[in-house]
């Protein structure tokens, strides 16, 4: 029977063949016409199609030379039909796309509108399933702008023709399920605007793998094959009492920890080899990971993200990423991945106006664009990308078993004036600086992530006064488990600049930080912001010549191990690492058959491993308890002491000079009566130091000093830290 090309017909043909149907399964697929059936396929690269009825093969009519066929009859096909072509020596059997009802839910779809979808990552992007009894993959995208969204990719030519999505009405969301796509496919999304007619070709935001740079398609997913073994761990994250628990980070970059002799990355697999026994060894309880989502450009270390949803292809596979996790959680190791939500790159091919306008970002460049890093800023106040931003969350921590998310860039949220002029920014609806949407979806992100999550934390690198950054939502904070002390940190490499000359001027630098230390939970870092962009590394920080450099970075890293706080340091501060971190290399290891570079490392470890079995070091770090003041006077002599009390009543004693002159005979008070043993001396022979100290121990003099009733007259080795602690 000859199709009736009806005006309507002719009007639906000619949008699909210019690719401008914004409803294909409108025209294409299985329709009833009156008592008959018809079916109309659109397959441009396809001479003749032949349809399967009743086990018979018919062949279709084409009914444009651009590649439409049709099919018209009495007895309604088996849904869903089968189709074959031509292929090679045989034929390539398929199922219509066209054949599909739509599967997303209105309640998904509802949760998503309202910016409470937490699990978008199992609705949007490409997900594999099963329809009418057929397996495939189930493409979905957010684009309200779009007049048409097409699935495009290496299985259709990369044409935008062939496969356009359906769109589930007002939500702004297109579907296609095409059915027996193999995983691995490389795909994109093509969107024409409607307003302009501007066509892109956009990866998926929601994309689970991606090719390998400089390549931006995303695959369809190969589903997990891994078994995990660390139940044991997440059942001890889940009862851990983290707040009295010791916390230290060794903060990492994946592509520049070690590398092979050929300069190829290690990928996870290997990571897990060598990396989760060196951490082991060297006493670390958390590997902080910097950003491993999908991203372009290696020199942005991963913060200007475009796949929220993908471990980047760099290192292996998702499955690799979730081995490296699994061993590290059955070394009793846990992970922090650094997590993105402040801004993203203005690539054409990724978010940046994704349907042709400002969907993820603002439009006004008061409000969207970041001048320092040159990026968008989110839109926090759009319900969808609320729900985007909370299911990358989601997804770290529920696909690969993550232990926290260190959110970067926390103080460019929160202020709409942000590193900007006074006409640069645009005030909150009550004339504030304050943006009242991020403010908003960090604590939502913080409630979603504690309670849906247990034991899992969340760490804010947030460098401003802001109050209350981790107190609770519900009594008004913001939420966050732990907040970066930047304040602590600055001072104190400002102070360790001084030649130890002039520290006595600057004393207060060092004791200013004991006004607030109890206002947050903090942590103390030394991040890898602190070893780039000509500020130099640790060492080359320190003042004077080599010995008195690498005594200032072992008094320095003793300082940050018995100061209240939890701790994090980048790599190559354990080795007291001698230039500045480059990601286009590895740490110079080769540093260590320097002696003086073996001293560092191996204070290193003595201290986390100390630290780790000294509960006064670590149990009260976010309580005034934990803490007393021996002296914090004695500006003349760079000296500070100090106590570290455990809940337990155990005690740790810190002396610090930060001079090179030796003290003989010093006086301190010390809380009780008895014997005083030196537990830890960063002077030490085995560190490289010149090995002077108490080792003998000490017995407290029936001498009050300091407010104390008790005191022990010391010897304080130069530019080190020792800790006492009386003998049980």
């Amino acid at each position: 029977m000859k199709p009736n090309l009806s005006a309507k017909v002719n009007t639906n043909l000619k949008a699909l063949l210019k690719a401008r149907h914004h409803d294909p399964f409108a025209f294409l697929g299985l329709h009833q016409e009156g008592s008959a059936w018809s079916v109309r396929l659109f397959l441009p690269f396809e001479q003749q199609v032949e349809i399967c009825l009743d086990g018979k093969w018919l062949m279709l009519e084409k009914i444009h030379t651009d590649g439409v066929f049709f099919w018209h009859g009495d007895e309604k096909p088996e849904t869903p039909y089968r189709l074959r072509v031509p292929h090679k020596e045989g034929y390539r059997e398929f199922f219509d796309p066209y054949a599909f009802p739509p599967q997303i839910s209105e309640m998904d779809l509802y949760l998503f509108g309202e910016g409470r979808l937490h699990q978008g990552y199992r609705i949007l992007g490409a997900q594999h399933t099963r329809l009418l009894g057929i397996a495939g993959i189930r493409f979905a995208v957010w684009a309200p702008n779009a007049e048409r969204v097409s699935v495009i990719g290496d299985f259709n030519h990369w044409d935008g023709r062939v496969h356009p999505m359906r769109s589930l009405g007002s939500s702004g969301v297109w579907e296609l399920f095409i059915p027996e796509l193999p995983a691995g496919s490389l795909y994109k999304f093509e969107i024409r605007n409607r307003h302009s007619g501007h066509i892109q070709a956009k990866t998926d935001p929601y994309g689970q793998e991606y090719e390998l740079r400089p390549g931006s398609a995303a695959k369809a997913p190969t589903p997990t094959e891994h078994n995990w073994g660390d139940q044991a761990w997440m059942k001890q994250r889940q009862e851990l009492d983290w707040l009295h628990a010791p916390f230290n980070v060794y903060e990492i970059h994946a592509g520049s920890w070690k590398r092979h002799p050929d300069d190829r990355f290690y990928n996870w697999r290997e990571l897990a080899e060598h990396l989760v026994p060196y951490v082991n060894d060297m006493g670390y309880t958390h590997i902080e990971l910097m950003p491993i989502s999908e991203h372009p450009l290696d020199e942005s270390w991963g913060y200007q993200t475009t796949g929220y949803f993908g471990p980047t292809s760099r290192f292996g596979t998702p499955d690799d990423f979730r081995f490296f996790v699994d061993a590290c959680h059955q070394a009793n190791i846990g992970i922090i991945l650094d997590w993105v939500p402040a801004h993203f790159p203005q690539d054409s091919w990724a978010l940046a106006h994704f349907d042709g306008t400002a969907l993820y970002e603002h439009e006004d460049p008061r409000l969207g664009f970041h001048q320092d890093w040159g990026t968008h800023i989110f839109n926090y106040g759009r319900h969808e990308v609320q729900s985007f931003l909370l299911s990358s969350a989601h997804y770290w921590l529920s696909e690969f078993h993550l232990d926290g998310l260190r959110v970067d860039a926390v103080a460019s949220m929160l202020y709409l004036d942000y590193s900007r002029k006074a006409d640069e920014w645009i005030p909150n609806k009550y004339g504030g600086r304050e943006n009242l949407d991020a403010i908003e979806f960090l604590r939502s992100l913080n409630i979603m992530v504690h309670d849906e999550f247990p034991g899992a934390l969340t760490f804010a690198e947030e460098s401003t006064s802001w109050p209350m950054v981790s107190r609770p939502v519900y009594l008004g904070g913001l939420g966050f488990s732990m907040k970066w002390n930047m304040g602590w940190m600055n001072d104190t490499l400002r102070y360790m600049l001084h030649e130890p000359v002039h520290r006595r001027f600057h004393h207060n630098e060092l004791t200013f930080g004991q006004l607030y230390a109890y206002t947050e939970n903090f942590m103390l870092p030394f991040s890898h912001d602190e070893v780039v962009h000509g500020k130099g590394s640790l060492l080359d920080k320190m003042p004077g010549d080599a010995w008195q450099k690498f005594a200032n970075l072992r008094l320095l890293l003793t300082y940050q191990m018995a100061y209240p706080g939890k701790k994090l340091n980048f790599m190559g501060n354990e080795i007291g690492q001698g230039r500045e971190w480059r990601v286009g290399g590895e740490i110079d290891w080769g540093l260590l058959q320097y002696h003086w570079h073996q001293g560092v490392q191996s204070l290193s470890r003595d201290l986390n491993h100390l630290y780790r079995n000294t509960p006064a070091l670590y149990q009260q770090d976010f309580e005034v308890s934990g803490f007393a003041w021996v002296d914090c006077h004695d500006a003349d002599h760079s000296i500070l002491s100090f106590l570290r009390w455990g809940k337990d009543g155990s005690v740790a004693v810190v002396i610090l000079n930060f001079t090179p002159v030796p003290r003989q005979g010093y006086r301190i008070g010390v809380p009780r009566s008895g014997r005083y043993q030196e537990i830890f001396n960063s002077d030490s022979t085995y560190y490289g130091g010149s090995n002077l100290g108490n080792g003998e121990g000490l017995e407290s003099q029936n001498q009050s000093w300091m407010g104390f009733e008790q005191s022990l007259e010391i010897t304080i080795p130069p530019l080190s830290g020792i800790i006492l602690a009386p003998v049980q």
